[in-house]
């Protein structure tokens, strides 16, 4: 192809309104709050803005803690390892987010306490079970102590306890 015609070509598809063009930009609607953004960064910006910090990990580890203890009372612990996995996943991306929350979380949370109430839950073992139960409430209350959290432990979520026994 010749150099003219690939210069016209170019300058068509330009015109055209292919991504980058300026008629591209034109063409936002009010919702599109992130393409609108000024540049990369700015679009990182909002992004981060929207993703926020750990409280929104910390929302889904109560949502999932609370399925977790209605699983136990089923005795579906295979539920109850598919929620303790997520609640891991969901702890390491708030990590993430805030890496200073990390040493605590690591410390009274993901290492051996994690590996611990999980293989409780897995076990199949009733006892067994709400034992890992009451080993993750305390995991999350060290935690939350540990981070200078204490208001987060008073709370309707740590009221949930294993069945009474007979």
């Amino acid at each position: 192809m010749q150099k003219a015609s690939i210069i016209a070509l170019a300058l068509f598809l330009v015109g055209a309104g292919f991504p980058g063009s300026a008629t591209e930009a034109e063409e936002f609607s009010q919702n599109d709050w992130l393409l609108r953004a000024e540049n990369d960064n700015a679009r990182f910006r909002l992004l981060q803005q929207q993703m926020r910090g750990f409280d929104q990990p910390m929302w889904e580890v109560g949502e999932r803690f609370e399925r977790l203890h209605a699983a136990l009372q089923r005795e579906n612990y295979e539920l109850a390892v598919y929620h303790w996995d997520k609640i891991k996943t969901t702890i390491e991306n708030g990590v993430a987010k805030r890496p200073a929350r990390g040493e605590s979380a690591r410390r009274l949370f993901l290492g051996d306490s994690w590996t611990k109430i999980r293989a409780a839950f897995a076990s199949g073992d009733k006892r067994e079970a709400w034992d890992g139960f009451d080993s993750a409430r305390t995991a999350c209350q060290s935690c939350h102590q540990s981070e200078k959290l204490e208001f987060m432990n008073n709370q309707v979520i740590f009221d949930l306890a294993r069945p009474h026994r007979d």
